[in-house]
């Protein structure tokens, strides 16, 4: 008599994703709400006007060129020269006097919106960031609340006069 082989009857394992789901629920909602705390900002520089653009001498139609020296900061125009010399303080960079001379300026030629951050090469990479902070903006009471009023935001970047000259070979 043959022998008769009874198998058992298998189940298939359920795969349980119970676990993998919470996880996901609470995971995605995490990440999305950390995004939101980077930002990153971008200011859009532009080059500066070339001297042959520019026309008669009036503070309107000039280019403002603000100069950070490793002696301090000069405020310029192109064609006018230096209209003002801030020293450094106690070995800082006096920007509050930068940004009053600025408000200053502004309330001169209230349109005009460009400006030129000329640097030497010493001079800090933070200085720089600080006078361009500075350059574009002031912090102003309007109706009793703290409002940034715009001074000059389209800034373009360089190298100051001295720097140039040295770098191209032209000796003075």
């Amino acid at each position: 008599m043959a022998r008769r082989k009874h198998r058992r009857l298998q189940k298939d394992a359920e795969l349980d994703i119970t676990a993998f789901m919470n996880l996901m629920i609470v995971l995605v909602p995490v990440l999305l709400l950390s995004m939101v705390f980077e930002h990153t900002k971008v200011l859009e520089l532009n080059f500066p006007k070339t001297a042959q653009n520019e026309s008669p001498v009036d503070l309107e139609n000039e280019q403002l060129q603000l100069i950070l020296r490793s002696g301090g900061l000069e405020i310029a125009t192109s064609k006018a020269g230096v209209l003002r010399q801030i020293p450094k303080k106690e070995g800082e960079y006096d920007f509050k006097a930068l940004s009053e001379f600025l408000q200053s300026v502004k309330s001169r030629v209230p349109d005009k919106t460009e400006i030129s951050i000329l640097l030497e090469s010493e001079v800090p990479y933070q200085a720089l960031v600080t006078a361009m902070d500075t350059a574009r903006s002031y912090e102003a009471v309007v109706v009793a609340n703290v409002v940034e009023a715009e001074l000059f935001p389209d800034i373009s970047i360089g190298d100051a006069p001295g720097v140039a000259k040295a770098a191209s070979g032209i000796t003075p």
